[in-house]
C-alpha cells in the first residue's frame, strides 16, 4: 500500500475530500518524522511504537572482495507493533 493507496482508502470510509485527508497525512507523517529527529518516541496506542535505537560499531564483508569493512556506530528508526496489531497480523492466513 502507498500514500496515495492509504489516501484513497481514508477518504472512502470518512467521506472527506482528497485533498483534505491528502494534507493530513502529510502532515501526520512529517510529525512523526520531527519528533524522532528531535530524539522523541511516539506511542500509538492500539498500533505500535516509533522509537530510536542505536547499533553498535561492527565489522561487515564486501561481498565482492570478501574484505572486512567497518561499520561505524548509527542511529535507526525501528517500529515496535502493539500486541492488538500483532495479533491482528496473526490471525491473517499465509501467502
Amino acid at each position: 500500500m502507498t500514500k496515495a493507496d492509504l489516501v484513497e482508502a481514508v477518504v472512502e470510509k470518512s467521506g472527506l475530500t482528497r485533498t483534505d485527508v491528502a494534507m493530513v497525512v502529510d502532515k501526520f507523517l512529517e510529525a512523526i518524522k520531527q519528533a524522532m529527529e528531535d530524539g522523541n518516541n511516539i506511542e500509538i496506542r492500539g498500533f505500535g511504537t516509533f522509537k530510536i535505537k542505536q547499533r553498535k560499531a561492527r565489522k561487515a564483508r564486501n561481498p565482492r572482495t570478501g574484505e572486512e569493512v567497518p561499520v561505524p556506530d548509527r542511529m535507526v528508526p525501528v517500529f515496535k507493533p502493539s500486541n492488538e496489531f500483532k495479533a491482528l497480523i496473526t490471525k491473517l492466513p499465509l501467502r
